[in-house]
């Protein structure tokens, strides 16, 4: 933050102010801000409603705040003049936090972009815009492009590991190395791997890879709206099932898949095993937009995940300090068996 906090221009120092007051509500949101920075109406109510719930939210989990650092990135400047700005900012947040004696860490890694107006000799920021949302998933449509195998194109081979096979035939058993998954998670938590295409909404993308690094065989079928499967470049494009890449569709292949990759659903998140993945139906009407996978448990027993689109580090696992949670929120629980 010091690259703002020292910035000779009188805006940044609004900046500043605005990420002191973000640790400030995520620890201590009843104390209250001796410098009202924010003119955003809609973003101080959404914010006000948030630290109602995560104030709820700690005592339900017998969790104790202890501090948040929020380091602030400015990404690019879309507009600068004498009375306004326009900037995209990049927030990496670790937040502690105490339970049963033990200290825990998460890591949230957050985009915004902020517009700024000249009040006298003062900067408010009158608009903040969440660069990255967990409420809205990549779509099988749109999104992703033709099979690979239309005309004029050469399909690559499907590469990665040896365990890829074609339409209609069993991939090879082994066993689920849910450290190694893990890992990887930690590894890419914050960062894309550049061996993958990345997508605006990765979430499904980086589990799926993180699967991947654990062992999960390959389902090549060569049919985008079957099997597993991630492909290297064809005609100079990524191509990928979209169970890959794709929160509902992956959550209904692993419910319907009978051999490799696959998912046993558990009642509660605390019968879930390192490694093992959850889904969110933020809307509750059955269609799954967010995926994380299970890479840590707090000191009562219950998961902690990593994601991306947010990127998040040691997250707990039931979101509610999301903004895309409601109270139609559900969950699907994936135990994948230890052997494939």
């Amino acid at each position: 933050m010091s690259s703002l906090q020292q910035a000779e221009k009188p805006w940044k120092q609004s900046l500043y102010i605005y990420v002191n007051q973000y640790n400030q509500n995520r620890v201590d949101y009843s104390s209250g801000l001796k410098e009202q920075i924010v003119a955003d109406l809609n973003y101080l109510v959404e914010r006000g409603e948030r630290q109602f719930r995560l104030q709820a939210w700690y005592e339900e989990r017998e969790v104790v705040p202890l501090k948040s650092e929020t380091r602030a990135r400015l990404q690019r400047i879309l507009r600068e003049t004498e009375d306004d700005v326009v900037a995209d900012v990049r927030l990496s947040s670790v937040f502690y936090y105490e339970k049963r004696g033990m200290t825990h860490r998460e890591d949230i890694v957050t985009r915004e972009r902020l517009t700024l107006i000249r009040d006298g000799d003062a900067w408010l920021i009158v608009g903040i815009e969440r660069l990255e949302d967990e409420r809205h998933p990549l779509q099988q449509a749109g999104n992703l492009s033709a099979d690979p195998s239309a005309a004029g194109r050469e399909p690559s081979l499907p590469f990665m590991n040896g365990r890829v096979y074609a339409a209609g035939m069993s991939p090879r058993s082994g066993r689920y190395e849910r450290e190694a998954a893990a890992a990887y998670a930690d590894r890419w938590w914050d960062s894309g791997n550049p061996e993958f295409a990345e997508f605006d909404v990765d979430c499904t993308n980086y589990i799926s890879q993180c699967l991947f690094a654990g062992k999960a065989p390959i389902h090549y079928t060569g049919k985008r709206e079957s099997g597993w499967w991630y492909k290297g470049y064809v005609g100079g494009r990524e191509w990928w099932s979209y169970s890959w890449a794709v929160s509902n569709s992956f959550a209904n292949y692993l419910y319907t898949s009978t051999t490799g990759l696959r998912g046993e659903l558990v009642e509660r998140p605390e019968q879930l095993m390192l490694g093992d993945v959850i889904v969110y139906d933020w809307d509750g009407d059955g269609a799954f937009q967010h995926s994380t996978i299970v890479t840590a448990f707090d000191a009562g027993g219950m998961p902690l995940v990593n994601a991306h689109t947010v990127s998040s580090r040691h997250r707990y696992w039931d979101y509610r300090d999301s903004y895309a949670w409601n109270d139609k929120t559900k969950y699907r629980f994936y135990h994948i068996p230890d052997y494939f």
